[in-house]
């Protein structure tokens, strides 16, 4: 894939994701909130950084792993998995990935040089379907790993995979969107933005660490819905609102520790 194709194909997501979500935005807003609102550039940057270089290092890596993955992970086992039905295989691959993802991510918000990377994501002071993108490129390899581990080593075809995938990021772009809709009655068992902007509240250990499915919040006593939105989102360090320094941010903070015990 060429530059250009790669820049076209980004300009018609970006159109794409705008067209979907924004009316939305618009009919069930979560709060009042403008198109162009704070911090909107910087998080088009973190957009177009995924879209034309960030995302393909990090499948890039995933491949090789999964070529690691087939020298020790049983081949017939492996063949019996791919032989099912899609939609098991996709019921197995939700439940399996949304419990490796809920304890990977609570382990972001516990463990701090996760943190220090993952803090970028919680940066955002507003949220709407733009803000989901912002994301360090370190942390997406960690998050996108744990989110295919099990396709991998269960062996799930390419095209279950590549759909799966697209799913996902269609999802993360959901919950982060400045959407309220009236799901109380299903809101245990499907996620919801306002249990996704609740995990965005300035206190990082809030919970509500689950995606698709709040069930395993549930399960493990980290489930919370208040009926109204957070006041305030974001982090309560400071740190820079450009682009540049949020890249960087994670690895000045662990320069400024080494200093600080030398």
């Amino acid at each position: 894939m060429t530059l250009w194709t790669s820049i076209a194909l980004t300009g018609l997501s970006v159109v794409f994701l705008a067209l979907v979500f924004s009316p939305l935005e618009k009919v069930f807003p979560a709060k009042k909130q403008k198109f162009f609102r704070p911090e909107w550039w910087t998080d088009l940057l973190f957009l177009l950084g995924q879209y034309l270089l960030w995302t393909g290092i990090v499948f890039e890596i995933l491949f090789h792993l999964r070529d690691w993955i087939d020298t020790w992970m049983p081949a017939g086992f492996r063949a019996s998995v791919a032989a099912q039905p899609w939609w098991a295989q996709a019921i197995e691959v939700i439940i399996l990935s949304d419990f490796l993802v809920y304890w990977g991510h609570r382990l972001q918000h516990r463990i701090g040089s996760l943190w220090r990377f993952h803090s970028i994501h919680h940066s955002s002071e507003h949220l709407d379907w733009l803000a989901a993108h912002r994301e360090h490129p370190v942390d997406t390899i960690y998050t996108i790993g744990l989110v295919n581990m099990p396709a991998f080593i269960l062996g799930f075809p390419l095209y279950t995979l590549a759909g799966f995938i697209a799913f996902r990021g269609i999802w993360a772009i959901y919950i982060h969107s400045n959407v309220r809709l009236p799901l109380k009655p299903i809101r245990w068992l499907i996620g919801a933005p306002e249990l996704h902007h609740w995990h965005h509240d300035r206190d990082r250990d809030f919970g509500n660490y689950a995606n698709i499915s709040p069930l395993m919040d549930i399960i493990f006593g980290t489930h919370h819905c208040p009926d109204h939105e957070p006041e305030a989102f974001g982090i309560k360090e400071p740190i820079s609102r450009s682009y540049l320094g949020q890249m960087l941010h994670p690895f000045r903070r662990k320069m400024k520790s080494a200093d600080k015990k030398s």
